[in-house]
């Protein structure tokens, strides 16, 4: 078991989420960053479909009450083992009452934790993922206690640990592709998305991200359609929403662009005030 002390601001359980609903209006869900998640899951050998812990800024204590292996991947939280610091992408040995911490952010907005077998919380629909409305709670709270296996022999650790290139969390540019109404736009808005260098609004969660920044918005109204992660869509106003992993099944606002998968995993890293610019794979 892992006993939640302290939850931080938004720790949640997560997997890849749930994919066979959409017809009945229940969003995907799952890790905000794939990358990370699967990389975490990866080194320890699990199933990438393993649920993992994701804590997003941080202040997040946990004690372990069995013996396991643990790896933590994505942004620098800090993350201390009874007080001493441990590495990123690594795999580690746990002890029975070892207290685990992570602090506030050196870089990035999530990091994520795996446990050697997943977090064996219930699954609702197919998938552990918390998602308000549809499972018990949408985050961790304190007293919380996360099942998980029993570690048949320490030497299941690997010892592995991998060396990956920051710009996962730092990079800036994100590769679009054209979305269903892309070519509504007039050459200049075109030009504007390629050039403009937006700020991450204040106003950013799980369901989307609201950019800072201003383009000439005329195009008409449209009826509500399909929207997937990663669609950017422009609002009357002329400000955009790139919907994230938790978004709505549904939009009634233009579909300008698409994330790509990666592209969506580098946002999910971004905080208030981060400067992104969409890099167009098809340029029109």
């Amino acid at each position: 078991m892992i006993r939640v002390i302290a939850p931080g601001f938004f720790t949640s359980i997560q997997d890849l989420g749930r994919f066979e609903y959409v017809d009945i209006g229940v969003p995907n869900a799952g890790v905000m960053d794939r990358y990370s998640a699967q990389l975490a899951n990866h080194i320890i050998g699990n199933s990438p479909q393993d649920a993992l812990v994701e804590i997003g800024l941080g202040k997040t204590i946990l004690l372990f009450e069995k013996e396991t292996i643990i790896c933590i991947c994505g942004a620098d939280f800090s993350a201390k083992v009874n007080e001493e610091l441990i590495d990123l992408n690594r795999s580690i040995l746990v002890s029975k009452k070892d207290i685990l911490t992570f602090d506030k952010p050196s870089y990035g907005a999530r990091v994520y934790l795996a446990v050697k077998g997943g977090i064996q919380t219930n699954k609702v629909l197919g998938s552990r993922s918390f998602y308000r409305g549809i499972t018990q709670q949408a985050l961790l709270k304190k007293e919380d206690v996360l099942p998980i296996e029993n570690l048949k022999n320490a030497k299941e650790q690997r010892n592995a640990s991998v060396k990956i290139d920051r710009d996962h969390i730092t990079d800036r540019n994100l590769l679009v592709y054209p979305g269903p109404e892309y070519e509504l736009l007039s050459f200049k808005q075109k030009t504007q998305l390629r050039t403009v260098l937006f700020s991450i609004s204040s106003d950013n969660n799980r369901m989307g991200y609201r950019l800072e920044g201003v383009i000439e918005n005329d195009l008409p109204s449209m009826l509500t359609s399909a929207v997937l992660p990663g669609t950017v869509q422009l609002t009357p106003s002329g400000r955009f929403i790139i919907l994230m992993r938790d978004c709505q099944v549904t939009g009634g606002y233009p579909r300008v662009l698409q994330l790509s998968e990666m592209a969506i995993n580098k946002l999910a890293q971004k905080a208030t005030g981060d400067k992104i610019q969409f890099i167009l794979e098809r340029q029109v």
